[in-house]
């Protein structure tokens, strides 16, 4: 039995689950979530819990048991809580601010980055150096964080480049003085 797919989804007040065949919906004080499911696996709603159950013992079975379980708690926390990502930035003169659904980065490049936001993924700037990126779908936030990180990823001899706010960067010492 799948560890994490034997465990139920418990569904907080204001938050309706409802599946109908294949199709499993979210809905809550956020906003609405939809999945379709694989005929590997059973979505079912009891006792204001979802259960998540497969049809047999077949490797892909168990894969997909454990999967599914997951994004459908992963909906029921992004339509009651939400989900967001903090990135830092450092270096000399870089910075981002937010202008309506474009971010403006100033990554040390020729030319300023224009990224556009988009639909569902609301992003806010906390002075120049730090992207809080929010939204009610986890996988879209951390696409979008990781495509805004890799316009210019940390560099581990000085730091400069965007970060996630709870990653350590490594850092190498650089040349030393003299030759021998």
């Amino acid at each position: 039995m799948s560890r994490i797919g034997k465990l139920p989804v418990q569904i907080p007040e204001k938050v309706t689950v409802t599946v109908d065949g294949q199709n499993v919906t979210v809905t809550g004080p956020k906003g609405t979530l939809s999945l379709v499911t694989r005929p590997e696996v059973k979505v079912e709603v009891k006792d204001n819990e979802v259960l998540v159950t497969r049809f047999n013992d077949e490797k892909l079975s168990k894969s997909y048991h454990g999967l599914y379980r997951q994004l459908v708690h992963n909906m029921v926390v992004g339509v009651s809580q939400g989900y967001q990502k903090s990135l830092l930035i450092n270096g000399v003169g870089y910075r981002a601010e937010v202008n309506g659904n474009i971010v403006l980065l100033t990554l040390g490049y020729s030319t300023q980055i224009e990224y556009v936001i988009p639909e569902g993924i609301s992003i806010a700037a906390e002075g120049p150096a730090k992207l809080i990126i929010s939204g009610i779908d986890k996988a879209r936030v951390g696409k979008v964080a990781a495509e805004i990180r890799s316009l210019r990823g940390p560099e581990p001899y000085k730091g400069k480049g965007i970060k996630y706010e709870d990653e350590t960067i490594r850092r190498k010492v650089g040349k030393s003085g003299g030759k021998k």
